[in-house]
């Protein structure tokens, strides 16, 4: 079926039209073969040549007391894969664990009782305390 709305011209007026997937395909062959070098190279030399040409990043030298206060030696990263070395510390037993929560629960209460203390003394202060009256207009 003809598309007589999208398409006026009759295809005899317009000779190239079959080329045109023919033509993006070779322009995008065309862009792929010559990218094909700049991929083929490592970041390195790409970003020397962008830095020669005046594109890359300013090189700027740390100063003095960066140096200084960096190590010599290359950081001791642990490699990925191996597991962290055991620590010196044992985790609690369940004993403990119920010791060290009942302290914390005794501490939570004596604060919150501490806070309701101060809440009702800055009661008992603010009703003593009259506000200034309005400033006459």
């Amino acid at each position: 079926m003809r598309r007589a709305f999208l398409n006026p011209a009759p295809p005899a007026a317009r000779p190239f039209a079959r080329l045109r997937p023919a033509r993006g395909f070779a322009l995008a062959v065309l862009a792929l073969s010559a990218a094909g070098p700049l991929t083929a190279c490592s970041g390195d030399a790409v970003r020397t040549l962008a830095t020669d040409a005046g594109y890359g990043p300013r090189v700027v030298a740390a100063p003095d007391f960066v140096t200084e206060s960096r190590g010599k030696e290359a950081p001791a990263f642990m490699p990925v894969g191996v597991d962290a070395p055991k620590r010196p510390v044992r985790a609690k037993s369940s004993e403990g664990q119920k010791a060290l929560e009942a302290e914390l629960e005794g501490a939570r209460g004596r604060n919150e009782s501490r806070g309701r203390a101060a809440e009702s003394a800055g009661r008992g202060a603010a009703a003593a305390i009259k506000p200034a009256p309005a400033a006459a207009q």
